[in-house]
């Protein structure tokens, strides 16, 4: 299952965009209110909440997480690691009235989209990390990661595994290649083609795709897209928006090409060697999904350790072998390459985990929407799609 968000019935306007959007004095908290009592030299626990299929896991046993087991064999630091975050406005829903209330969220470390992080950081709802007990983040990081505008220098959050919104075809079927975002509107994909119905999956690869610089779209860019999305929706051009639904349609070919993440095409490639993805020529979105330490978590020194020891390059290899995103941590791919294992060794080649120069050039990262501007867009993509 993808990672990225599914917008419900409200899309981004959801409670977030109240909280946000409205300034709710009492949502915001001060930076001297945010860190509580540090329970980590006495108590050795962790409480960690992931999405799914979001870790690695032991083949004959399922329950066991070989990376968190050698944590705790190499630190005595138990986790308690749970896979409840399924979309990121229904978490918001789930910790927000502690967070806003000043009380502990009982998660010492989460797993939210860099979106949804980014309304996290204005709202002060998560605690500056100690870099300097983090030395592997600080060494090891990829570069086009350091700093998003939402973040920067990233003292508040970490990629946990990042990825890139791109398009998925097939090409045996189509019988051609796409080089392009416009490539998606010709003719003979009419009624073939799928979007995300996500505001913010799905906006970027779209803006680019007329020639935006993301890092810094505007309004005006924002409802040219809106304007040619809907004319293409009244054409019967665009089959229907998705969530991670967009899989079963690609697999059975009931669409042709569409909006995609690339670590979901990594694993329909496995059973289907003639679906591609491709990074446009005018760019495609690169993002991430963070950790972050929730404001008076007991254990913050704990999950400091437990950041740092996932940027360790060996531990990053053993993950991206599982998750098949983007690499966090570049200097896992030597670790890959060096593999006995034929197959292990093949995955430092594939530009999807590890993207190359050439696709490096042509990703961006989008800016944030700003909390002014997310209850219009929102209303106005959700009535293009139908929401």
């Amino acid at each position: 299952m993808s990672r990225r968000s599914l917008l419900r019935a409200f899309g981004a306007g959801a409670a977030g965009a109240t909280l946000a959007g409205c300034g709710v004095p009492a949502a915001y908290v001060q930076p001297g209110d945010r860190a509580g009592r540090d329970f980590s030299a006495t108590d050795h626990t962790l409480r960690f909440a992931n999405w799914p299929l979001y870790i690695d896991t032991d083949d004959e046993d399922e329950s066991k997480r070989p990376t968190l087991d050698t944590f705790t064999e190499r630190t005595g630091i138990s986790v308690r690691y749970t896979e409840e975050i399924n979309d990121n406005d229904e978490f918001f829903g789930k910790i927000s009235p502690a967070l806003m209330n000043h009380q502990q969220t009982g998660r010492d470390l989460i797993v939210i989209s860099d979106w949804m992080a980014a309304r996290f950081v204005r709202l002060g709802w998560v605690q500056e990390m100690d870099r300097t007990e983090q030395p592997n983040v600080a060494k090891y990081l990829d570069p086009q990661l350091r700093s998003p505008a939402f973040d920067q220098g990233r003292t508040h959050s970490v990629p946990w595994q990042s990825g890139i919104t791109g398009i998925a075809y097939n090409r045996k079927k189509l019988g051609r290649e796409i080089k392009h975002t416009s490539d998606l509107w010709a003719a003979d994909l009419r009624g073939k083609v799928t979007l995300l119905s996500g505001l913010d999956e799905s906006f970027a690869l779209l803006m680019q795709g007329n020639g935006v610089d993301v890092t810094r779209w505007t309004r005006d860019d924002f409802y040219t897209t809106c304007d040619q999305v809907e004319k293409l929706v009244k054409e019967k051009h665009i089959r229907r928006f998705t969530g991670n639904d967009y899989i079963k349609d690609l697999s059975t070919g009931d669409v042709l090409a569409c909006q995609a993440y690339s670590g979901d095409v990594i694993q329909l490639q496995a059973d289907n060697p003639e679906i591609e993805f491709v990074v446009p020529e005018e760019g495609a979105e690169l993002w991430a999904e963070s950790l972050m330490i929730p404001n008076l978590a007991r254990h913050k020194r704990n999950a400091e350790k437990l950041i740092d020891y996932y940027y360790e390059p060996e531990v990053a290899a053993e993950l991206a072998t599982w998750v098949n995103y983007v690499c966090p941590v570049p200097a896992a791919r030597e670790v890959l390459a060096s593999a006995k294992d034929e197959e292990t060794a093949d995955l430092a080649e594939d530009p999807l985990i590890f993207p190359d120069d050439a696709m490096r050039r042509r990703l961006a990262i989008a800016r944030d929407i700003t909390s002014e501007e997310r209850t219009e867009f929102a209303k106005k993509w959700n009535s293009v799609v139908g929401l």
